[in-house]
C-alpha cells in the first residue's frame, strides 16, 4: 500500500552496542501496531528512527515509496506522543491542539474549525478554553492525541503514553485510543512493556528481546502459539518444564522432566536428544482430566492459594523450580483445596508447546 511503513535490513549501533539488529518488517497502512518488550530491548530506538531523531546505522526505512532517511523530524509525515505528553501548561486546550497548525501557518479561522473537530473526535467539546492543569490525567492524554492528529500525520508514534495512569484509567484509555485509531484510519505505532496493553489494542504485535524481533503476529497468535522461549515466558503467565526430548512423532514430542514424561506440540520440529522447554498456561491446567484424548498428569502438593476476585491461583510444589500455577475462574465451583494436600492436575497435549531451550524472560 502507498502508506506502508517498511524497515529493510535496519541496524542501529551506539558505539559497540547494537540496539536494533537486522530489522525487516512491514507495518501496514492504517494498522495499530505495537512493539512489546522489556526495557532496553530496542523498541524506543525504533520509534526514534521512525520519527527522525536518529537514523539507522544500516538499512532503510520507507513510508510508501519515500525513504525517510535524512529527513528531519519537522518535515516527516509523522507525529510523536511522548511518555510525559509534553503539553504546554501555560496554554489552553485550544492553543495546545492548534500549536502545530499555527506553526504551519494555518489561518486562525480554519485553525479554530480544525481544533473543534479534534475536540469532537476526542469527546471533549467545550473544553477549548480550559487550562491544562484543570484537566484529569485521561483528558490530558486525549488532548495530546488531538494535538498530534491535528497536523494530519500519516503515522502516529506513541511512546508508552499510558504508563503514568492508574489501572482503571489505563484500561479506559486503551479503548479510547483504539476507537480513535479506527475512526481516523491513521497508522499507530505503539511502544509498551505492558503485555495487556499490546494484546488488547493492536492489530499486530512485535515482541522484542535484545534488539531482535522474536515474533510478529496478531494477539491470539502471540499468546496461544509462541515461537520462542522468550515469547512464551514474557507474554502472559506460563508454567515451564525443563528437560530432554525422548520421543518425537506426529507433530508432538515427549520430554523427560522432574514430573516424569510430558507430551506437547512440537512446532519447531525438535529431535530426540534435544534439550527443550515445555510451556503450558496456568489456565489450561485442570483438576479433572480434560476431554481431550491425549493429556498429561502432574502429581504434586498444594503450597499456596491466591484469591484475585475473578481468578483463583493455586500454587503446586515443583521439585526443581518455582511453583507450578493452576488458575481457575471464580465461577462458584472452585473446590476447597487445603494447603499441603496431594492433588493430580492435568493438561491436554494440544495445550502444551515444546520449544528449544533458550533465554526465557526474567
Amino acid at each position: 500500500m502507498a502508506n506502508d511503513l517498511d524497515f529493510i535490513g535496519v541496524v542501529k549501533r551506539f558505539g559497540e552496542f547494537v540496539a536494533v539488529r537486522n530489522l525487516d518488517l512491514t507495518i501496514k497502512g492504517g494498522e495499530f501496531f505495537s512493539f512489546l518488550g522489556p526495557s532496553g530491548c530496542g523498541k524506543t530506538t525504533i520509534l526514534r528512527m521512525i520519527s527522525g531523531f536518529i537514523d539507522p546505522s544500516e538499512g532503510e526505512i520507507r513510508l510508501g515509496s519515500r525513504s525517510l532517511i535524512g529527513l528531519g523530524p519537522n518535515i516527516r509525515p509523522t507525529a510523536l506522543i511522548f511518555q510525559n505528553l509534553a503539553l504546554f501548561p501555560l496554554m489552553t486546550v485550544e492553543q495546545n491542539i492548534g500549536f502545530g497548525l499555527e506553526v504551519r501557518g494555518m489561518p486562525a479561522a480554519e485553525r479554530r474549525r480544525k481544533v473543534d473537530a479534534m475536540l469532537d473526535l476526542i469527546a471533549l467539546p467545550g473544553y477549548a478554553r480550559r487550562r491544562i492543569d484543570e484537566l484529569s490525567g485521561g483528558q490530558k492524554q486525549r488532548v495530546a492525541i488531538a494535538r498530534a492528529l491535528a497536523v494530519e500525520p500519516e503515522v502516529l508514534l506513541l511512546d508508552e503514553p499510558l504508563s503514568a495512569l492508574d489501572l482503571k484509567l489505563r484500561q479506559h484509555m486503551r479503548a479510547e485510543l483504539r476507537a480513535i485509531q479506527q475512526r481516523t484510519g491513521v497508522t499507530f505505532v505503539y511502544i509498551t512493556h505492558d503485555q495487556s496493553e499490546a494484546l488488547a489494542m493492536s492489530d499486530r504485535v512485535a515482541v522484542m528481546s535484545q534488539g531482535r524481533v522474536e515474533q510478529v503476529g496478531v494477539s491470539a497468535e502471540i499468546y496461544n502459539n509462541p515461537e520462542t522461549a522468550f515469547v512464551a515466558s514474557f507474554v502472559g503467565e506460563n508454567n515451564l518444564f525443563d528437560g530432554r526430548i525422548v520421543d518425537v512423532r506426529n507433530g508432538e514430542a515427549q520430554i523427560e522432566t522432574a514430573f516424569g514424561r510430558l507430551t506437547g506440540l512440537n512446532p519447531r520440529h525438535l529431535k530426540a536428544g534435544d534439550e527443550a522447554l515445555l510451556f503450558v498456561r496456568p489456565e489450561r491446567l485442570r483438576l479433572k482430566p480434560p476431554a481431550a484424548s491425549s493429556y498429561n498428569t502432574l502429581a504434586s502438593t498444594v503450597v499456596g492459594e491466591v484469591f484475585e476476585g475473578i481468578l483463583v491461583n493455586i500454587s503446586l510444589a515443583n521439585p526443581v523450580g518455582p511453583p507450578v500455577t493452576l488458575t481457575m475462574s471464580n465461577d462458584g465451583e472452585v473446590p476447597e483445596i487445603r494447603e499441603h494436600s496431594k492433588v493430580d492436575v492435568h493438561f491436554a497435549t494440544a495445550d502444551a508447546r515444546i520449544l528449544p531451550r533458550a533465554d526465557a524472560a526474567p
